[in-house]
């Protein structure tokens, strides 16, 4: 497994990214304004996020996804550490990730890379989603805000 930017023109996993955020114009939005990084094995693209710049010294990352048969084993934490190292060798010194109310494991795993939480965005996904989005058997409507220092 090796971790790599998609090339100029290389089309992105769009499966995976729209499992992680079922807005294709948001995601068609991030995939413009930021780089967007996968993860492959030999059987092509096995996970993904997208690196934004957002305010001077800071990127946000978004939409990190793992394809179903990759969840469990790690591929997740690995794909936010290479994200933390890259904003971090970029010259960023806050990284920050969004996350619904309803997203347990990512909240978990962002909190055990070293993320913390700050903040609130109440209704976000019921104000920004024409669709009513249900995980982990419950309604995804607040966005959890995380930060971390580099």
């Amino acid at each position: 497994m090796y971790i790599r930017k998609l090339a100029a023109g290389e089309l992105p996993p769009m499966d995976l990214l729209l499992s992680a955020d079922p807005s294709h114009l948001k995601v068609e939005a991030y995939l413009k304004r930021g780089e967007c990084y996968a993860a492959f094995d030999e059987e092509g693209a096995a996970g993904v996020y997208v690196l934004l710049p957002t305010r001077p010294d800071t990127a946000e990352l978004v939409n990190v996804a793992v394809a179903e048969v990759h969840q469990g084993k790690g591929l997740g934490k690995q794909l936010v550490l290479h994200a933390i190292q890259l904003a971090a060798t970029q010259g960023y010194k806050t990284i920050e990730v969004g996350t619904g109310n309803s997203s347990i494991s990512q909240l978990a795993l962002y909190q055990k890379c070293g993320f913390r939480i700050v903040g609130v965005e109440l209704d976000y996904f019921t104000k920004h989603y024409p669709e009513v989005i249900y995980e982990n058997g419950m309604i995804c409507r607040d966005m959890l805000r995380l930060t971390r220092d580099l």
